[in-house]
C-alpha cells in the first residue's frame, strides 16, 4: 500500500447527535424491521439453506396477513406439512423477529408479524451510510421477490424524516454508485423468479420455455433447480438438465415461462453450489479441469496483481516486472474473452489448445481490420465450441 499522509483524527460524527446535521434517530416498524434484522442479525441456525427461501415467503405472508394466519393455512399455502412451519415459526423467533399469536375463542391460534408501534434505530455515520449503499445496490434486482419489500422499506424511512434530513440522506446516497453496464432488467420476471424460487426451496421439477442466444425457436426443458447465482448483473439458473443427463445453466433473461410440477428430486450429497462455480471462470463451465497459465506484460501487472481472479489463482511476479498467472478451471470460453481484453499484453503459454484458439482469433481480427471481409469469417470447422451450458 502506498505511504498515507497523517491528518488529525476526527470524532466519529454520531447522527442521532444534536448537529447541524440532524438529528437520524426516527421511529420505523414493517418492513423496515423485517429488512433490518435480516441483513444485520440473521445467522441461520440450520444449514440448509434452501430453508432460507421458505421462510422469507413466511415472513412475507405474515406481514401481509393484518388479521394474522393459522399454521394450517401457512402449511397450505408453502405446500409443506404443519410440523415444518411451526419449526420455521420458532427459529424465526429465535433469531429475533417479532412475532406473536393469537388465540380465538375456540382455541385456533392465528400468528402474524407484531406491529409495534416503532422500534428506535439508532443510525452512526458508517451504518447509515452502509443502509443507503445496500438501497442501491438492490436496486439492481428490481422485478425480484426481494426488491419489493425493501423499496417499500425505504419509502417509510423516507415517509418520516424531516426535509433536511432526507436532503441529507439523499446527498449520501448520491455518493455511492454503482455501474449499470450490461445489467439485466427483470421488471418483467417477478412471477418467473418467484416460481424458481420456490422450485428450490421445496425441490420440485420444473419445466422451462427457454430461447439460447443462438437459438431461432425457444425450447421447453425439464430441470431440477439447484440454485440461482448472480453474475455480471445478470441472473442465471443453476440445475440438472433431464434431457443433456448434466448440470447446466440457465440465463434468467431467456427463460420466457415456468411451470411448477409436483415432481420432487434429491440433490446429490455431492454437489455445492459453491464448490460447482469455482472451478469455472464465470458461470460457463465444461467437463474436465485443465492447467492454465498465462504472462502479463508489466504494463498490467499491478492490475492483474491487485485482484482476486479466482480461487485456484497463482499469481507470480517476475524482475523483469510481468506476472505469471496459474489458474486450474474447466471450462476456458469466458477466461478466453478475459484475455482477449489484455490484447498484446497477456500471453496464453499453456494449455496449446487455447493457444492455438487464440492465434486463430488474432488472425481473423487482423483480416478484419486490414479490411479484408471475407477472410474474417471464419470456416464452419474453425467455429469456437459451444459453452457447456445450455444458456448461451
Amino acid at each position: 500500500m502506498g505511504q498515507q499522509h497523517r491528518t488529525p483524527r476526527r470524532r466519529r460524527r454520531d447522527l442521532t447527535a444534536s448537529t447541524p446535521r440532524g438529528k437520524l434517530v426516527q421511529w420505523v416498524h414493517g418492513d423496515l424491521v423485517l429488512l433490518w434484522k435480516l441483513i444485520q442479525q440473521w445467522e441461520p441456525p440450520v444449514a440448509d439453506q434452501s430453508q432460507l427461501v421458505r421462510q422469507w415467503r413466511l415472513l412475507r405472508i405474515l406481514g401481509a396477513r393484518r388479521l394474522g394466519v393459522t399454521v394450517k393455512d401457512l402449511a397450505e399455502e408453502l405446500e409443506v406439512s404443519e410440523k415444518t412451519i411451526r419449526r420455521d415459526l420458532d427459529i424465526l423467533r429465535e433469531v429475533g423477529f417479532p412475532l406473536c399469536e393469537e388465540t380465538e375463542s375456540h382455541g385456533r391460534k392465528r400468528f402474524k408479524i407484531a406491529q409495534a408501534q416503532g422500534v428506535e434505530i439508532s443510525l452512526n455515520y458508517e451504518e447509515a451510510l452502509s443502509l443507503f449503499a445496500g438501497r442501491r445496490l438492490l436496486e439492481t434486482l428490481a422485478g425480484t421477490p426481494f426488491a419489493e419489500p425493501a423499496r417499500a422499506a425505504f419509502q417509510k424511512i423516507r415517509s418520516i424524516l424531516s426535509e433536511s434530513a432526507i436532503r441529507y440522506v439523499d446527498n449520501l446516497a448520491d455518493k455511492f454508485c454503482e455501474t449499470s453496464v450490461g445489467l439485466s432488467d427483470y421488471r418483467g420476471k417477478y412471477d418467473i423468479v418467484d416460481t424458481l424460487l420456490l422450485a428450490i426451496d421445496e425441490k420440485k421439477t420444473v419445466h422451462i420455455t427457454y430461447q439460447s442466444l443462438h437459438a431461432t425457436e425457444p425450447v421447453t426443458y425439464d430441470i431440477r433447480p439447484y440454485g440461482l447465482v448472480r453474475h455480471r448483473g445478470s441472473l442465471y439458473l443453476v440445475g440438472y438438465s433431464n434431457e443433456h443427463r448434466d448440470i447446466r445453466h440457465w440465463k434468467v433473461d431467456r427463460v420466457f415461462d415456468v411451470e411448477l410440477t409436483r415432481i420432487p428430486f434429491t440433490i446429490p450429497e455431492s454437489f455445492n453450489l459453491k464448490d460447482h462455480l469455482d472451478q469455472q471462470f464465470g458461470i460457463y463451465g465444461g467437463s474436465d479441469v485443465e492447467d492454465v497459465c498465462v504472462r502479463f506484460s508489466p504494463t498490467v501487472a499491478r492490475y492483474v496483481m491487485e485482484k482476486s481472479w479466482h480461487p485456484s489463482q497463482k499469481l507470480t511476479q517476475q524482475k523483469s516486472g510481468h506476472v505469471i498467472a496459474e489458474f486450474r478451471l474447466s471450462g476456458l470460453p469466458e477466461f478466453k474473452s478475459w484475455i482477449l481484453s489484455f490484447g498484446r499484453h497477456a500471453e496464453v503459454l499453456r494449455p496449446e489448445s487455447l493457444r492455438e484458439e487464440l492465434i486463430e482469433e488474432f488472425k481473423i481480427l487482423a483480416a478484419m481490420y486490414q479490411g479484408d471481409g471475407a477472410a474474417a469469417q471464419p470456416h464452419r470447422h474453425d467455429a469456437p465450441k459451444r459453452p457447456h451450458t445450455a444458456g448461451g
